[in-house]
């Protein structure tokens, strides 16, 4: 399952009264941490929980707290500090070096669940919004007032932006469309696929897809099933259905403030494209990657998918896409300094 909020959310909805439930957020971090202030996870009184807020480190001790925070009625505020050696992270083996606050909250009618439930209908929409964590009534559960909101608000502290998960429009239905829905969906993305061939676009062949659209492209120009796109994928490998794709990239609403645009196949064959659709590569509404995805290596349908998935990726996270980098230990680096000044 997913670790997106959206996808927790929706475990907990069916189950909220048959069990006592918390809300795990972290609200303060310092230093290294696995995840950042707003990271959410939810605990059951069955011993279940839903998401991460570290590498598996703090979950088992979130879930003590848990019951602490059941049987107190209250909210519980618990700071783990890997600076400090007589802290309880020492002991739990957090490996980040980091301090990470987490308060924990109980869930139920009498604090309106926290909010969640309207929480879950802006997800469940697709609608941005803002989350406030109630850290200061600490005492008593009916006082607990975390509020959902449709805009930020300064004065409030532990305030979190919530977004729903990135729309993945794909054109084209073929065999190696499906490692590319399976990576989408294992990320938690909202996929919507498309293609006006009846033996290309059923659901049986996509079944991790949210939305399969079989339909002649020329009537979806106002179509009002396109999600708003964050990243567009174009693979029909046919130059005639690529060309009407990329004609309603550049016409439709939904599909035009993407930030990721692809194109599979070499630069040649692009320009074949564009020319059957009577556009030149300045009238899309923004770069587009062809040859698609970063390189990788390897040629196999997975490999291109997980290609194509990263470079979406790092473009909706606006991050480089460049290697993070590779370990040199000091004492490495003292010899290295050595040897030199020794040549």
């Amino acid at each position: 399952m997913s670790n997106r909020l959206a996808a927790l959310l929706a475990s907990w909805f069916p189950k909220r009264d048959s069990c006592q439930w918390a809300l795990a957020s972290i609200i303060e971090t310092q230093r290294s941490s696995y995840r950042k202030s707003g990271a959410m996870m939810l605990i059951n009184s069955l011993g279940k929980s839903y998401g991460l807020l570290s590498g598996g480190c703090l979950e088992a001790d979130l879930i003590r707290q848990a019951q602490k925070c059941w049987h107190r009625n209250t909210s519980i505020t618990v700071c783990y500090d890997m600076m400090d050696d007589s802290d309880i992270a020492w002991q739990l083996g957090i490996g980040c070096g980091g301090l990470v606050k987490v308060i924990v909250q109980p869930i139920n009618q009498d604090n309106n669940y926290l909010d969640l439930l309207t929480l879950k209908s802006q997800l469940d929409n697709r609608n941005a919004c803002f989350y406030h964590i109630d850290t200061f009534n600490a005492q008593a559960v009916s006082r607990i007032n975390n509020q959902v909101l449709s805009k930020a608000d300064s004065s409030l502290e532990s305030l979190i932006a919530i977004k729903p998960a990135p729309a993945l429009v794909i054109f084209g239905g073929g065999v190696d469309t499906q490692p590319l829905v399976k990576i989408a969906h294992t990320l938690g993305w909202f996929i919507c696929l498309i293609d006006c061939r009846t033996a290309y676009a059923r659901s049986a062949y996509f079944k991790d897809a949210n939305l399969v659209i079989n339909q002649d492209y020329a009537s979806l120009g106002q179509s009002l099933l396109l999600p708003k796109a964050d990243a567009i994928v174009i693979m029909h490998h046919n130059v005639s259905l690529d060309a009407h794709a990329l004609q309603l990239v550049k016409s439709q609403e939904n599909l035009t403030g993407a930030s990721y645009l692809g194109l599979l196949g070499p630069q040649h064959r692009t320009e074949q494209v564009l020319e059957k659709a009577q556009l030149n590569s300045t009238d899309l509404p923004n770069k587009l990657a062809n040859p698609i995805g970063f390189d990788l290596g390897g040629d196999l349908p997975e490999s291109i998918a997980l290609a194509i998935m990263s470079q979406a990726h790092a473009c909706i996270e606006q991050a480089s896409g460049k290697s993070l980098g590779y370990f040199q230990s000091q004492l490495s680096n003292s010899i290295k300094q050595v040897v030199n000044h020794a040549g």
